[in-house]
């Protein structure tokens, strides 16, 4: 297991979207900084980051990532289109990008720390209510869209999923990876599906 201390060399790639851990992303990829990227990954059975941009855009000239980010797992890819590689990356770990160099390409490397994850906590009867909702998203959603395990008793799993399937900016999804406390990104999300008279309010 890495030591959250050290920092650590890592490819970034900024998105549009914010990868959570357990998560999956569909990408598709067609510009050379990219293309190779992902195939020294492949290669050598690496991993790269995935950042929400702050500023910039996915295409072209380097974007401004946020900093703080998650580790990305390539699970499958598909290369049936000429020039356009479809992936399907997975998340693994949360990190913070400490600082990050742009090579010739325009492709970042970055500095990152891990960022631990806490202890499996258990959903807390406040937030029971939860549950009964995220199962028939998920059911809605299908496996395709979130892997097994399916570990509904944990308060970080069920607040990641409600995080990537809610309909909220990319922004706002941002702000619930950063939390490091998983209860209080259940009580936003709570309060967020009351305000908008998904759930009950009390």
């Amino acid at each position: 297991m890495s030591n959250p201390s050290v920092s650590e060399s890592l490819p970034i790639f900024p998105l549009n979207s914010v990868l959570f851990p357990h998560g999956k992303l569909a990408l598709r990829i067609f510009e050379p900084r990219y293309m190779d990227m992902v195939a020294q990954c492949m290669q050598n059975s690496t991993t790269f980051g995935v950042c929400l941009i702050a500023e910039g855009k996915e295409v072209g000239t380097a974007a401004v990532p946020h900093k703080f980010g998650t580790e990305a797992h390539i699970v499958d890819w598909d290369m049936s289109q000429p020039g356009l590689l479809g992936l399907t990356i997975q998340g693994g770990r949360r990190f913070r990008l400490l600082d990050h160099s742009i090579d010739a390409q325009q492709a970042i490397s970055g500095n990152i720390q891990w960022v631990g994850e806490p202890a499996t906590m258990v959903v807390t009867p406040t937030h029971k209510e939860l549950l009964p909702l995220l199962q028939l998203i998920i059911a809605d959603a299908g496996e395709a869209k979130v892997p097994l395990p399916h570990v509904l008793g944990d308060s970080s799993w069920v607040g990641y999923r409600y995080a990537e399937l809610l309909p909220i900016p990319p922004l706002a999804r941002q702000r619930l990876l950063e939390l490091e406390d998983a209860e209080l990104r259940l009580t936003i999300i709570q309060a967020y599906l009351r305000e908008h008279k998904v759930l009950k309010t009390r």
